[in-house]
């Protein structure tokens, strides 16, 4: 993997990659990043999944966010059609995150209004730490708590999601990679909750029904700062930050 803005010469190693996507330092609130991938005309999704659009490096750039993270969010949908599991503490994961000053692997948090998560699937019974449930006051978590899960309850009718924010950080879980589905990805952008986008566009056309990365009710434009754009085999790995200005 190379970058092609900023330029730069030869390529890029782990470390390079750390320093291109590390958080801010000495967080006081909650700093989300978002990590999707697409294809080159804007589809989510090949045949349900983004497994079709992925690649070596995008993998390994999506598993870095992973390793920089105090915690995973991700929306329910999405957990449950991706099969979500525990993060994996592998001796390579392990070693870099000790390295940054992490004990562990971060949590998964799921938000979900209905709390329908099922208590026998991988995010329970495959995790060396337990999952968090973000859900509202009248979902039924009973099931999900005797499997070992954290709930936290943001919201009456809905999930709050600056609330549940909030919840996470309090608990010391401020560097947040959101890693979808688009009906999430749209919350936070309509709360303007968003602080870094890394998107990789994939050399591919789909067409179909695929779905955006983000989606919503309506239109709410935020506008962005470029920070970098990587490359190699033909896909393109690009780091938006928010604007500032």
């Amino acid at each position: 993997m190379r970058s092609v803005w900023p330029s730069s010469t030869g390529e890029l190693t782990g470390a390079d990659l750390e320093e291109i996507y590390a958080y801010p330092a000495d967080l006081d609130r909650p700093w989300v990043q978002v990590n999707f991938v697409a294809s080159a005309d804007g589809a989510v999704e090949v045949d349900t999944t983004s497994a079709g659009l992925s690649h070596a490096a995008d993998r390994r750039v999506f598993l870095l966010g992973r390793d920089l993270a105090d915690v995973v969010l991700v929306g329910a949908g999405t957990a449950r059609a991706e099969d979500y599991r525990g993060v994996v503490a592998g001796p390579k994961r392990l070693e870099r995150r000790r390295r940054l000053g992490f004990e562990s692997v971060p949590p998964i948090a799921v938000v979900t209004r209905t709390a329908d998560l099922d208590p026998a699937s991988r995010l329970f019974t495959e995790t060396v730490v337990p999952p968090i449930v973000v859900t509202t006051e009248a979902a039924p978590t009973g099931a999900l708590e005797a499997a070992g899960a954290e709930i936290l309850r943001a919201g009456t009718d809905d999930v709050d999601v600056r609330h549940a924010l909030d919840l996470l950080a309090a608990r010391g879980l401020r560097r947040v990679a959101c890693e979808g589905g688009p009906r999430l990805f749209g919350r936070l952008v309509a709360d303007d909750l968003v602080d870094q986008l890394c998107l990789t566009v994939a050399p591919l056309l789909v067409a179909g029904p695929a779905a955006r990365i983000a989606a919503g009710p309506v239109a709410v434009p935020r506008r962005l700062a470029l920070a970098s754009i990587l490359v190699e085999d033909g896909f393109t790995f690009l780091r938006y930050r928010r604007d500032a200005g």
